[in-house]
């Protein structure tokens, strides 16, 4: 009763304090415009394919393997979560052991993916500290970037460790030789549980050839080490628990928000072809109605930014895009103008505009919604030559393995520029005064366009 009074305690204020962070996050969304979702059905197939079956990240075949089992290893390791949840409330032992073959299945995976995972994130740790991986590094990647990695791969790390602890003193406190002493399957946990149960004379063995005091003495050291292993499995499952409910809160502040906001990210992609850049709504409006194609409202509409200057711009996609983001640096590992020396990486776009999302929200949630300060995204965080470096390849939306578009971002960005304040490179504004003197990007009139034929 007292575990279930503690476990309550504790899963309340893990609750309490996610929905604080939730509410926060809300709140951001609220900043944002709208993104318009439609075509479910292709949204599920294009989130099962990305998102689940990993197909993007097997573009480079053996880490995007170690990555996917890592991933696919948590799946399922979610399943024994909920269990553990419901035996903290209630005071149960393996409750969905209910299930029969499909908990059989489950408790399966569970304990060889735990192994998989460890062995997996030994890779990362040591890719992290001892590989100087190009992608890992750039201007945006600061120390405590670094850190994050570190300290997100060595708590889950631990979270594989003690469920593996678990489920090994769970089968260790039952008779190893009696399959039915425990629920689940556990191959992994029930070789290392075997090598730590000590040796049990057969019952046989003890009617023939056991005096009184042997029997007594051998059944005192079983129920010494049934005892340690009662201690041992109260701590695995603790320390698991714990590890979960700590992580959960951690996460929505470090780049490992992606364990949360990947899957939804990519259920919600754009779908139209990566080359297609999208018109701006009110613009086409004022066209047609320029045009006579349509009428103009009674009432003047708002005045509505051209672009996006500052993180309240974007629409609440390109936000989503910024929390998903891993910082994998596979877009900026193929960006041509990275290669070559510029200084646009599109990763950086992303974290600026969370890392500036963060900063207006926050003070906008203290002061009001119209509270401005003296920054902004562009130019505080995102200088225009960056933005200038793009060359809209989609290099980097094609790479990306949670389908974050990066050049829609920095051309909106690039709109507002031109069209709010008139600045482009020179050779963009050679080429605007030629289509509005010629009707051509070139420099020549109209009689002597068809000069070329002769």
């Amino acid at each position: 009763m007292i575990k279930q009074i503690v476990f309550l305690i504790v899963l309340l204020l893990t609750l309490g304090v996610f929905a604080y962070t939730v509410r926060r996050f809300v709140y951001f969304f609220k900043l944002t415009k709208p993104f318009p979702v439609k075509e479910l059905g292709k949204r599920f197939w294009v989130m099962m394919f990305v998102a689940i079956f990993q197909t993007k990240i097997f573009r480079r075949p053996v880490i995007g393997l170690a990555h996917a089992l890592v991933f696919w290893g948590f799946l399922v390791i979610t399943v024994g979560s909920v269990e553990m949840v419901i035996d903290g409330l209630f005071g149960s032992e393996r409750s969905l052991s209910m299930l029969g073959g499909f908990y059989d299945f489950i408790t399966l995976s569970g304990d060889v993916f735990a192994m998989v995972v460890i062995v997996a994130l030994l890779v990362f740790l040591f890719r992290r500290i001892f590989m100087h991986v190009k992608r890992f590094y750039g201007s945006e990647m600061v120390k405590n970037s670094k850190i994050d990695a570190l300290v997100a791969l060595g708590i889950i790390l631990m979270l594989m460790v003690s469920l593996l602890g678990m489920n090994v003193f769970y089968v260790a406190m039952n008779p190893a030789m009696n399959p039915a002493g425990y629920a689940g399957v556990y191959p992994i946990s029930s070789l290392i549980a075997n090598a730590l149960t000590p040796t049990i004379p057969t019952t046989e063995y003890f009617m023939l050839s056991a005096s009184p005091d042997q029997t007594m003495h051998q059944s005192a050291g079983i129920a010494a080490h049934e005892s340690v292993f009662v201690f041992w499995h109260e701590l695995s499952w603790w320390t698991h628990i714990l590890l979960i409910f700590l992580f959960a809160n951690i996460l929505p502040y470090s780049k490992h928000f992606h364990v949360f906001m990947s899957v939804p990210n990519v259920f919600l992609s754009r779908l139209e072809p990566l080359g297609k850049l999208p018109n701006m709504d009110h613009v086409t409006t004022e066209v047609k109605i320029m045009l006579g194609m349509e009428q103009a409202p009674a009432e003047a509409s708002p005045m509505l930014r051209f672009g996006v200057k500052d993180a309240t711009d974007v629409n609440w996609k390109n936000y989503l895009d910024s929390l998903a983001c891993t910082e994998c640096g596979r877009c900026t590992s193929v960006c041509p103008a990275n290669l070559t020396g510029k200084k646009l990486s599109p990763r950086k776009i992303f974290m600026d505009l969370r890392s500036r999302m963060k900063e207006i929200g926050l003070e906008k949630m203290k002061n009001g919604l119209d509270f401005e300060d003296s920054r902004s995204l562009l130019r505080d965080f995102i200088s225009e030559e960056e933005l200038w470096a793009c060359t809209t390849c989609n290099a980097c939306a094609q790479e990306c393995p949670i389908n974050i578009n990066h050049p829609s971002l920095i051309v909106d960005m690039r709109r507002f520029l031109v069209m709010e304040e008139a600045k482009a490179p020179a050779g963009l504004n050679m080429m605007f005064a030629n289509i509005e003197n010629n009707g051509a990007p070139w420099q020549f009139s109209r009689e002597d366009r068809m000069k070329w034929a002769e």
